[in-house]
């Protein structure tokens, strides 16, 4: 299973969130470029970017962090937040994401999600499914809808996605461990590759979700809390 650490952006700075709610931020770092390297020294490989203010905004802002990144780092990114246009698909892409996340176009604009799905091909092109009670989320999860997360898994699986990151909105950020249940009947779409976040505390918790079958996991707030280090995830990476 692979260990990614993600850094959530808001005015540059790195971030996090509880629930999504962006009245309840902490500040952890305004130089995110810092800490992405802070990983790579300790082994990690893969990196998850939000660009939060891109969410909220319906276009992407913070592609600027994404380039230095990966101008000075060898990590792989996925980068979400903001990709509503072919053009802001092009700045992911072009400032050196490895993937991009999409997750309110694929809502709201899914003729749009599917072809980028054929243009840049299953391997880059990552569906966001984040939930709440089994509801399909967007908008920077400021907007909800009546979709039960395990059709909407399942129709875009049937057109060919790959890779599903999918994520509790309610435990993300609260540090009360992931949705472990959910996760295991997500897992058994066939051909469908989870990536578990939200809510993971513990190394223990990781190792739930290797054992349950995720592909990958996402890791935030518990890295920053302290938590988990980087030194105990060099071991597992």
């Amino acid at each position: 299973m692979r260990i990614i650490p993600a850094i959530d952006l808001i005015d540059g700075a790195c971030v996090r969130l509880a629930q999504g709610d962006f009245l309840k931020k902490t500040l952890y770092s305004r130089e995110p470029v810092d800490v992405a390297m802070e990983m790579e020294e300790h082994g990690i490989k893969y990196l998850h970017l939000v660009d939060l203010d891109g969410a909220r905004e319906g276009k992407i802002r913070n592609h600027g962090v994404l380039e230095a990144i990966t101008d000075k780092t060898e990590l792989k990114v996925d980068f979400s937040g903001g990709i509503r246009t072919d053009e802001d698909m092009r700045t992911a892409f072009r400032c050196g994401a490895s993937q991009v996340t999409c997750g309110s176009i694929a809502v709201t604009q899914p003729g749009l999600f599917l072809k980028w799905l054929d243009e840049y091909g299953p391997e880059k092109i990552i569906l966001g499914a984040d939930f709440r009670q089994r509801k399909v989320a967007a908008g920077g999860w400021l907007s909800g809808s009546e979709t039960d997360i395990i059709s909407f898994l399942r129709k875009y699986r049937s057109e060919g996605v790959l890779y599903a990151m999918c994520t509790d909105i309610e435990r993300d950020g609260m540090l009360e461990g992931p949705s472990v249940e959910m996760y295991k009947e997500i897992i058994t779409i066939e051909g469908l590759s989870l990536i578990a976040s939200g809510g993971i505390t513990s190394l223990e918790d990781l190792m739930i979700l290797r054992e349950a079958g995720c592909e990958a996991a996402i890791i935030g707030k518990a890295l920053y809390e302290g938590k988990i280090s980087l030194k105990e995830l060099a071991g597992i990476c």
